[in-house]
């Protein structure tokens, strides 16, 4: 599995935005400074986090954007599912109960390693928030200026 650039950067801009929040909505050009993402790419960006209510936007001289909810309220793995889609393996997992789209699911011998391979991943993404990571950002900011 890998993650596109637009997955990556949604969750760094849910970060950029957790992590910079003072109450002031944010715009997006000073996003894309501080991450070094086009403001086009950008904008497309935060247009799916804004549109799932991920985000709240305004417009106007003092417009931007910033978080709906607490940082902690959001794990990796909702913003990832958000602009991936499913993060399963292979397509034969997405069935949601219904009906596989596989033949040979039934006697798939490696259909238990993919399963516990999505298990894996899915345990990761799901128990990681956009508050965890400002956490580890804060603590590498606080031990860089240490450094200085």
């Amino acid at each position: 599995m890998r993650i596109s650039t637009k997955g990556r950067y949604a969750v760094r801009v849910m970060l950029d935005l957790a992590v910079n929040n003072t109450g002031e909505y944010i715009k997006v050009k000073q996003i894309a400074d501080r991450q070094g993402i086009s403001e086009k790419y950008l904008e497309q960006i935060i247009a799916i986090l804004n549109k799932a209510g991920f985000v709240k936007s305004t417009r106007g001289a003092q417009g931007g954007y910033r978080l709906s909810r607490d940082p902690a309220e959001y794990t990796v793995g909702q913003i990832l599912r958000l602009t991936e889609g499913s993060l399963n393996p292979v397509p034969c997992l997405d069935s949601c109960g219904g009906e596989v789209d596989c033949l040979r699911y039934d006697t798939c011998e490696t259909v238990e390693v993919r399963k516990q391979l999505a298990d894996a991943i899915n345990g990761v993404v799901d128990n990681v928030t956009i508050a965890d990571l400002a956490e580890k950002h804060a603590k590498r900011m606080e031990s860089m200026n240490y450094m200085i």
